[in-house]
């Protein structure tokens, strides 16, 4: 059965007494009181922002994660216009890491892992552009390094479909609304039943391997 989906109408339809149950983890806000002053930034879009949260929060280095829309024409968007489909916008996840813990090489290989590369237009059981995959890189550096990372991988022969994922330049990101932020973590129950109605976890196995994403 085919999942119609935006993020919202799963959370319609899950029970309305799971909101009220909230994760006992740290927010990605209280992740690190540290902020060094050559704090780099990461954008990558791979369908559902809320997934794209959790992989990159668990990272040492990281010291922060915003789900929000980038790579459109439509200023200060909000969620109902980008699931539309209308603005442009893509479903995206705003990194914040320390490049002395962590390399950016080593997020693009989180970010892969934690994508499907081959399906356009769509992630999982999400469908449209607004669910797109892609690398917004922020200065060459980046640019150089998704290339390398992109070509790589269609070398390796992993996979006998193309690559898809888009390695475009960053524009302006606008965060997405105030409920929307760590939401894995704020209604725990809710994203996983999400999570798994969207098939994430057995594609990713299907692509990757079993415990590579």
């Amino acid at each position: 059965m085919i999942i119609l989906r935006t993020c919202l109408m799963l959370l319609i339809a899950a029970p309305l007494w799971l909101g009220g149950l909230l994760s006992t983890n740290v927010s990605t806000a209280e992740k690190s009181e540290v902020h060094p002053h050559n704090l780099a930034k990461a954008t990558f879009a791979g369908g559902c922002f809320w997934c794209m949260e959790p992989p990159f929060d668990k990272l040492e280095g990281v010291v922060s994660t915003t789900s929000g829309y980038t790579g459109g024409h439509q200023k200060n968007p909000t969620y109902q216009e980008v699931s539309a489909g209308g603005t442009g916008h893509a479903e995206a996840v705003e990194i914040r890491f320390d490049p002395d813990k962590i390399s950016y090489g080593e997020l693009l290989d989180v970010f892969w892992h934690n994508i499907d590369p081959i399906t356009a237009n769509r992630q999982f059981c999400d469908s449209g552009s607004q669910y797109r995959s892609a690398i917004f890189y922020h200065n060459e550096e980046q640019q150089r390094l998704a290339e390398q990372s992109k070509r790589a991988l269609e070398q390796s022969s992993r996979f006998s479909q193309p690559i898809v994922t888009q390695i475009v330049p960053a524009t302006t990101f606008y965060p997405a609304e105030t409920y929307h932020q760590d939401y894995y973590q704020k209604n725990p129950l809710r994203y996983k039943f999400y999570r798994y109605s969207c098939g994430r976890d057995q594609r990713l196995e299907e692509l990757w391997g079993k415990g590579d994403s």
